[in-house]
């Protein structure tokens, strides 16, 4: 397999790690929707967790690199911003998945880069034109058709989905601020310890839940799907030019429609399913548009 894989042109073997990473990540949500099924939040994210942290340090260590501990103040805080981030993220988008459509909760999850470009403008003063900030204002839209407020069948936990957007922004954000020197794998370890941690903590005030074979499958399901889509994420930062391998991860919402609709029997609406295609559509653009720029910037610097 690997040697296929490398025998590939860079663009496409780029494409193939981005179509693996969103597919893993969006597997690891269907366990957990699966497992929420029966399984209070915290007790499922700690026990999740729990599996995550022997995972990062047997498998993950071992691929990217190993665990280093001695940042800078600086570091640790934003290392400490991003746990707490990932924290928020998981249980919002968690309770979202577990009371509305996978596919739903993941089209609004793919408004991220709209939202990180806005954060780029707003923090770092990274340009924003008028062509990008209308696609903004387009995939947000495409969120409201989601969400249909007013309309019957509204889901109020599409919210839930919404903050964790916005806490995922945070926590990539929070990844710009720090040193190129800081390991992939200390960051990792940091967010699957927080989540250990404040779900562990929550979970004591919690009635568990007898834990079937089945939920353990489903866990021990999730925690490798998760570590795959730590190792893919990071790979295909390496592989490929961004501006042809990034628009792939919007087949998270292929994987998202196809899981929900065999596994969970859902299916979104065609309100719904358009704003999932508006997303997808504004966020490429986004993606192409600052490729250009970026090109631009270059050719003006060479002269």
């Amino acid at each position: 397999m690997t040697r296929i894989l490398s025998s590939l042109p860079e663009n496409t073997r780029g494409a193939l790690i981005m179509t693996l990473s969103m597919a893993a990540f969006t597997t690891n949500d269907s366990f957990m929707k699966a497992v929420l099924a029966d399984l209070p939040l915290f007790q499922a994210l700690f026990l999740r967790a729990s599996l995550n942290i022997v995972m990062v340090l047997l498998i993950l260590v071992p691929i990217i690199g190993p665990v280093r501990f001695d940042l800078s103040k600086r570091d640790w805080m934003f290392v400490f911003v991003r746990s707490f981030a990932e924290v928020l993220a998981a249980m919002a988008f968690l309770t979202a998945v577990s009371h509305m459509p996978l596919a739903n909760a993941t089209a609004i999850m793919q408004t991220m880069p709209l939202s990180i470009t806005i954060a780029g403008f707003l923090l770092f003063r990274d340009p924003l034109g008028w062509r990008r900030l209308v696609a903004i204002f387009i995939g947000f839209a495409g969120v409201m058709l989601i969400v249909q407020p007013g309309r019957e069948g509204f889901s109020g936990y599409a919210f839930f989905a919404i903050f964790a957007m916005l806490c995922v922004t945070v926590r990539d954000i929070s990844v710009r601020k720090m040193s190129a020197t800081v390991p992939t794998t200390t960051v990792t370890l940091g967010a699957v310890f927080g989540v250990w941690l404040v779900t562990g903590l929550a979970s004591i005030g919690v009635d568990w839940k007898p834990v079937s074979l089945t939920h353990w499958g489903q866990l021990f399901g999730s925690g490798i799907c998760l570590v795959v889509g730590y190792v893919t994420s990071v790979t295909v930062m390496r592989v490929g030019e961004m501006s042809f391998v990034s628009p792939f991860r919007y087949t998270a919402l292929v994987w998202a429609l196809l899981i929900g609709f065999f596994a969970f029997g859902e299916w979104p609406n065609a309100m719904a399913l358009t704003g999932a295609f508006v997303i997808a559509g504004t966020g490429v653009y986004t993606v192409w548009r600052e490729a250009q720029l970026r090109r631009r910037a270059l050719r003006a610097a060479q002269g």
